[in-house]
């Protein structure tokens, strides 16, 4: 099968035919039709993480947002067939640790990070092994097409986690989304279907137009000439003295402390992106400010696969429309290439590759 391949770290992917895998007993393998092309696989392609412990190695196969079929199973499965339409979320469990059993396992003990790590190759390929595939496959509800389950992917169900599971967003709370990527259009969307006012910042006006596309009621450009005061100050300006919940979507340090210093007393901040080597997972944070006015700081990982139901449910009755979201399908041959425009911020929305 065709697969992508990092080599180095920053340098082209290497397109190249591989053995097709095999299902495990417990395991499946699943035709990949879509696949989304996340910041994650920015970070993992140009070698960051090496701070946590968590480098991804060269001769992995990238790619963490599939969807598609089931093409085969192993002797223990019980719930799938070959034929089955699916999604595959990114943080695999076990299935058996204490964690999975409370439906968090998105923090499984023993738990994989599809295309992140080697005991789990990725979905830039035409076929892809589930471990724990019962624990884990999703099966797609029939409105759900593959490109749309594709941009569901890490980054959808990333901000569903983090707005409605790990703080729970409701009507009439103000929502202050910091960078307007791929994540952050997710979040700027489920925010306002959940009910709430969100305020979208970011320095890209076109990434803003779209943020407002999807539902923010304001935006915030803090190198726009006619910006008045601190990313802070506007947004505090804009919701009536700050955020009830605000959520870094980027990971650098301003984003981080600009989130924070942009909410309410007992507000609630949520980190959802990750750091680049310009920080290597430390940023400072005004911690007596936080304890004086009680704000929470949450961290952010994936979403459980046992939460899809809820967010499929979300989806529904609200009528909004993940797919909206994808702005290009892309060629496998287009990664590298598209992975290189992160380096400049220059992409815009989800981009999902469907030719493999």
């Amino acid at each position: 099968m065709r697969a992508a391949i990092l080599r180095e770290y920053g340098e082209p992917l290497a397109v190249r035919e591989i053995p097709d895998p095999e299902p495990a007993p417990d395991g499946a393998v699943v035709r990949v039709d879509a696949c989304g092309v996340c910041r994650s696989d920015w970070h993992a392609w140009a070698g960051h993480g090496e701070w946590a412990d968590d480098r991804v190695p060269r001769g992995q196969v990238l790619g963490h947002e599939p969807a598609g079929e089931v093409v085969a199973v192993g002797d223990e499965i019980d719930r799938f067939r070959p034929g089955d339409r699916v999604v595959v979320p990114f943080s695999l469990g076990d299935g058996t640790c204490p964690h999975c059993r409370r439906g968090a396992g998105n923090v499984c003990e023993d738990g994989r990070a599809l295309g992140f790590e080697s005991a789990a190759p990725g979905a830039f390929a035409e076929r892809v092994a589930v471990p724990a595939a019962d624990y884990n496959l999703v099966e797609r509800p029939d409105w759900l097409g593959a490109t749309a389950a594709a941009a569901l992917g890490c980054r959808y169900m990333t901000a569903y986690h983090a707005l409605a599971e790990r703080t729970t967003v409701g009507g009439g709370d103000a929502v202050a989304v910091h960078g307007c990527g791929g994540v952050g259009l997710s979040a700027v969307q489920i925010a306002a279907a959940l009910g709430a006012r969100v305020v979208a910042v970011d320095v890209d006006d076109d990434a803003l137009a779209l943020a407002t596309e999807f539902g923010a009621a304001e935006t915030v450009n803090p190198e726009s000439p006619s910006g008045d005061g601190s990313v802070p100050e506007q947004v505090r300006d804009l919701t009536d003295d700050g955020a009830d919940v605000s959520l870094d979507a980027l990971g650098i340090a301003e984003t981080c402390r600009n989130s924070v210093r942009s909410l309410r007393p007992r507000g609630t901040h949520v980190q959802v992106g990750l750091t680049t080597d310009a920080e290597r997972g430390e940023v400072s944070l005004p911690t007596d400010w936080m304890t004086r006015w009680e704000i929470s700081f949450i961290g952010s990982r994936g979403m459980p696969p046992t939460s899809y139901p809820d967010l499929f449910a979300m989806i529904e009755s609200t009528g909004i429309d993940p797919g909206a979201l994808v702005a290009r399908e892309l060629a496998l041959s287009e990664v590298s290439d598209r992975l290189a425009a992160m380096n400049e911020y220059a992409v815009r929305g989800v981009e999902v590759v469907t030719d493999i």
